[in-house]
């Protein structure tokens, strides 16, 4: 069985370093190209401390095709995403991505573009991650209040994290019972947080020291359920990107989330 030709963007970001490593760890997996104009010129050894891989970074996409990429990883900005998935999509490359900030309007338009490779955007790729908002969505009905607290490092610039919003959208979608928040007067404003699907709480705390961590706070009468999820390392998101660049020739189109990656049902 051959392996998939892997291509990498942003490689010399913190999380693309982490891509570089893991596509070359995996027996499964070739790392064929990499893109990042901020690198480009130098070996992915040197800017990703991978042995023996002689790759050469680039400032362009275009070495994506002359690679003959299978599969390229976007974990850049949302700016920068937008640009190199239309690429992507036009060159019949599929796209896993982990850049966050996409909204309906470009989910519709990626749909569009994406009908001859595939593409599979994740708002988080650590799967006790995906679990926790796949356990948050089943509490939901049986829960009458509910707040969410996101925690980051303190180099993430936007807030609330892409994992906080679709938490909330998802726990909105399975429930429709939540009571009103009781606050009539906020002594500092946002002392509530921002607020999601069904004018749910969310928390975002920026702090060094951190990685990428979350609690749902659910409550009933007599009883509080807290789900937490804790990325202590940017490995914890390695597995689902692997899985997710071995298996996303299976999905056709776009998919969001990582849950039909991992046969969770719905």
């Amino acid at each position: 069985m051959s392996s998939v030709r892997v291509g990498v963007f942003g490689a010399g970001g913190r999380m693309g370093q982490t891509v570089c490593q893991a596509v070359v760890a995996d027996p499964e997996l070739e790392l064929v190209a990499a893109v990042d104009p901020h690198y480009a010129g130098f070996e992915v050894c040197q800017v990703a401390g991978v042995a023996d891989c002689q790759v050469m970074v680039a400032s362009d996409p275009a070495t994506f095709v002359e690679a003959g990429v299978d599969v390229a990883i976007d974990f850049t900005e949302i700016t920068a995403a937008r640009a190199n998935l239309h690429f992507l999509a036009a060159n019949h490359i599929h796209a896993v991505v982990g850049t966050s900030g996409f909204g309906d309007g470009d989910l519709a338009d990626l749909s569009q573009r994406f009908i001859h490779s595939n593409c599979v955007i994740a708002p988080n790729f650590a799967i006790g991650a995906v679990l926790m908002m796949r356990f948050a969505e089943l509490a939901a009905p049986f829960f009458d209040t509910a707040e969410i607290v996101e925690f980051h490092h303190d180099q993430k610039i936007d807030a609330p994290s892409g994992t906080a919003m679709s938490t909330a959208a998802r726990m909105a979608a399975a429930s429709t019972g939540w009571a009103p928040d009781p606050t009539t007067a906020e002594v500092l404003p946002g002392a509530r947080g921002g607020r999601g699907d069904a004018d749910v709480p969310i928390h975002s705390v920026r702090m060094r020291g951190m990685v990428a961590h979350q609690e749902v706070i659910l409550g009933a009468a007599g009883q509080t359920l807290v789900i937490r999820h804790d990325s202590i390392d940017r490995t914890s998101f390695m597995p689902g990107v692997v899985l997710a660049a071995k298996r996303v020739a299976e999905f056709p189109g776009v998919t969001f989330g990582l849950d039909t990656v991992l046969g969770l049902g719905g």
